[in-house]
């Protein structure tokens, strides 16, 4: 390599940042340009992105990608599905890094750019800058493109890595701005409480006020041998009952939304009394679950019959 001034301190970086370094880093060590142009004409550093080398030729591994990235962007933090879902991360996936919102940095192939209001109170001070894991999951919350991503998003993170909804409850204060505010912060007061308020309230007027369905009795009051019983909605005369189940956890939720499915496609087939619904059912599938209670209740005598919520509704597909 060229002669370097500071040899200690170039080793500590070389070692901390996976061997990627930046070009200042390197004038802090002693390199000039030509020290730095003379090391990339002897393939004993790359240019990774403008002012970023690596210390070698071949293929970058995940952590040097990160790295890249981050002395790319100068103060910034990992963020995003690259911190959220490192082991998920393919070669092709770009690198997810938050920048604060009032800084300006050229967009780069490979770096998916965040701007976040505040970047500091944000961000862990660990060796390799990264939000905090809850700050992150309210982020990506905040971008996803509608309610059952944003459950999805929070489902497969609370729980993860340590992070509780008490903590992302904290964090909520951080983001005065978030799209979809409120709506997330019944969420976590759910999630918290161990209700499923947010999901009853979509049940009732994505399902089945959207599309014309009967409208049940609330918590209606059961006695049984055991004790009384709650029922979330109770379609006495048609002899179906609806249970909405708002358990969010990141190895159950993919498999909870298609088991529901399942469940209600039996529904329709066979006679059975009760279908117990999930966020997916209300929040990601509502027009086909408006049609398969339909279709149920018309078992049971109803003698009406769903009806589109839009130009766009998905009734009977």
């Amino acid at each position: 390599m060229s002669a370097v001034a500071d040899l200690e301190w170039y080793s500590t970086l070389l070692q901390m940042q996976a061997g990627v370094v930046s070009r200042a880093q390197l004038t802090e060590c002693g390199w000039t340009k030509s020290d730095i142009k003379s090391a990339v004409r002897r393939n004993e550093a790359r240019r990774v992105h403008p002012r970023v080398y690596v210390t070698h030729t071949g293929p970058l591994t995940f952590e040097q990608r990160v790295w890249a990235a981050i002395l790319y962007a100068g103060r910034s933090a990992v963020c995003g599905p690259t911190l959220a879902e490192p082991r998920k991360q393919r070669d092709a996936d770009p690198i997810h890094v938050a920048i604060d919102q009032r800084r300006r940095v050229d967009p780069q192939p490979g770096i998916v750019l965040h701007r976040i209001v505040d970047l500091d109170k944000h961000s862990f001070p660990d060796a390799m800058p990264r939000l905090r894991l809850e700050d992150n999951l309210l982020l990506m919350a905040g971008e996803a493109t509608d309610e059952i991503d944003v459950i999805g998003v929070i489902g497969r993170g609370v729980g993860r890595r340590g992070v509780s909804v008490g903590e992302v409850r904290m964090a909520l204060k951080r983001f005065p701005r978030l799209r979809r505010r409120a709506w997330i912060a019944d969420l976590l007061e759910d999630l918290a409480l161990g209700t499923d308020s947010v999901l009853e309230h979509g049940y009732l007027t994505r399902v089945e006020r959207a599309h014309g369905l009967p409208i049940g009795t609330r918590q209606a009051l059961r006695r049984t041998e055991g004790g009384n019983q709650y029922r979330d909605i109770d379609y006495e005369a048609y002899g179906l009952v609806v249970e909405l189940d708002g358990r969010v956890g990141h190895d159950s939720w993919d498999d909870q939304g298609k088991d529901a499915d399942r469940d209600l496609d039996d529904l329709a087939l066979v006679d059975r009394l009760t279908a117990r619904l999930r966020w997916r059912q209300v929040y990601g599938t509502s027009c086909r679950t408006a049609t398969r209670i339909g279709r149920i209740l018309a078992k049971g005598g109803w003698p009406g019959a769903p009806a589109p919520c839009s130009e766009n509704c998905e009734l009977g597909t």
